[in-house]
């Protein structure tokens, strides 16, 4: 039997240190070819760590938030054969042993990092599995949800799945098994005392820097207007009525999309990205649009590249996908970064107004709040119409109040006149 050491991986454009996740094996677990055995944190996207050898983990580099160095050791996992250390050299220290640094191995070799999860064996027997506390069980969304309404803590719950994937009829099987936590409740009035602290790692980590960053350094003000969007949800309607077997249903954030890329044709300064240590703003001609996303690990911003060339629909299918991947973990850096201006909506709970937090370097961020039908006075007529409001933030270290109002009065135009979005 020899070892194999990993070491943490040069993930690319010049990075040098990353925070370790997520864990996916322990000490003592066998482990195949090509399986996820850690997740790490980038500047920008989260990162699998395959294992490139079979054996079984014999020593663990690191702790779940510790960040560390590119080269640093991961793991070392006992194969057969020679493995790639000295006999002479000795595995790292296990993290639960003891918190002193690895010793320094020979002759490692580096694995290479992947954008999807490969599939974990599974061990699956019974209906119930205690896993670590920061441990993220396989689930799609829709069985997360259930298993939130249940009131069920999905780690504790046996996946039968490929690799162990918690599915809707495992919940069930829980449920029956009398081991929900809702149960052992014995009054909706007991007191309590429990705590719980929730370390603040990974993506977590990530948001909260970007927005205490973003707050610090950029001079934020927001502007609010409300838009009647009845005639833009008329035409999306029967757009989609027409069209929405062949060519998929619109949502109202394509349109969002259009209005921005047009009105943003007179407001060029609004497209920017502001380097302050450079003092230097730079605008752009091509409009790639953040959409603000809500996924497990935390909110996402995919980017839709070039939303001046894209029709409706096609902004629409790259929206659906871009969420997809963003709120499965699969999104790629490339399409989390890149962004000139983002769209942030929380559909119908948006709320009457709110101030989002800029996506820095941009200088703008446009967010929408939910659709409500309001009596409105319309040539001396009360009607009933389709109100929304916009509340966008700038900064105004690059953004002048002026600008900032004219451009959201713009889209304002866009949307209650739809025809007009589509006028060259």
């Amino acid at each position: 039997m020899g070892t194999h050491v990993i070491k943490m991986p040069d993930i690319g454009e010049g990075i040098a240190e990353v925070e370790l996740s997520v864990w996916h094996v322990k000490v003592g677990d066998m482990v195949v070819e090509d399986q996820v055995l850690a997740d790490v944190m980038t500047d920008k996207a989260m990162v699998d760590i395959p294992s490139p050898v079979h054996g079984k983990v014999i020593a663990l580099g690191g702790q779940p938030g510790e960040v560390m160095a590119v080269g640093s050791v991961l793991i070392s996992i006992e194969v057969e054969g020679a493995g790639n250390v000295k006999e002479s050299a000795q595995p790292a220290a296990p993290v639960k042993e003891a918190a002193v640094a690895a010793p320094k191995v020979e002759a490692v070799v580096e694995s290479k990092p992947v954008a999807a999860a490969a599939p974990r064996p599974a061990v699956c027997q019974g209906p119930m599995v205690a896993r670590e506390a920061n441990e993220r069980p396989l689930a799609s969304p829709a069985v997360r949800k259930h298993a939130l309404d249940l009131g069920i803590q999905l780690r504790l719950v046996r996946g039968t799945g490929p690799a162990g994937r918690v599915l809707h009829e495992d919940l069930e099987t829980y449920l029956a098994q009398g081991q929900s936590n809702a149960s052992s409740v014995s009054s909706a009035y007991a007191q309590r005392n429990d705590e719980q602290q929730i370390p603040v790692i990974g993506m977590r980590r990530k948001i909260a820097q970007r927005m205490q960053d973003a707050t610090q350094r950029a001079a934020h003000f927001s502007y609010v207007e409300e838009i009647d969007v009845t005639a833009v949800e008329e035409l999306r309607a029967h757009l989609n009525e027409k069209h929405g077997a062949t060519r998929g249903k619109l949502t109202l954030l394509p349109f969002l999309v259009r209005a921005l890329v047009v009105a943003l044709r007179d407001f060029p300064q609004i497209n920017a990205r502001y380097d302050d240590e450079a003092q230097v703003i730079t605008r752009l001609g091509a409009v790639h649009v953040g959409i603000a996303t809500q996924a497990d690990i935390g909110l996402m911003v995919p980017v839709v590249r070039h939303a001046e060339a894209r029709s409706l629909w096609d902004s629409a299918a790259e929206i659906a996908r871009l969420a997809t991947a963003a709120r499965n973990g699969k999104a790629s850096r490339d399409e989390l970064s890149g962004s000139s201006i983002t769209l942030t909506s929380l559909g119908a709970l948006g709320g009457i107004v709110s101030t989002p937090v800029l996506n820095l370097p941009e200088v703008a961020i446009v967010g929408v709040n939910k659709i409500v039908e309001r009596p409105m006075v319309i040539k001396g007529q009360i009607v009933i119409r389709k109100m929304m409001n916009l509340s966008s933030s700038f900064d105004h270290r690059v953004v002048d109040g002026m600008d900032a109002a004219q451009f959201i009065q713009a889209v304002r135009g866009l949307l209650e006149q739809p025809a007009t979005l589509f006028v060259e």
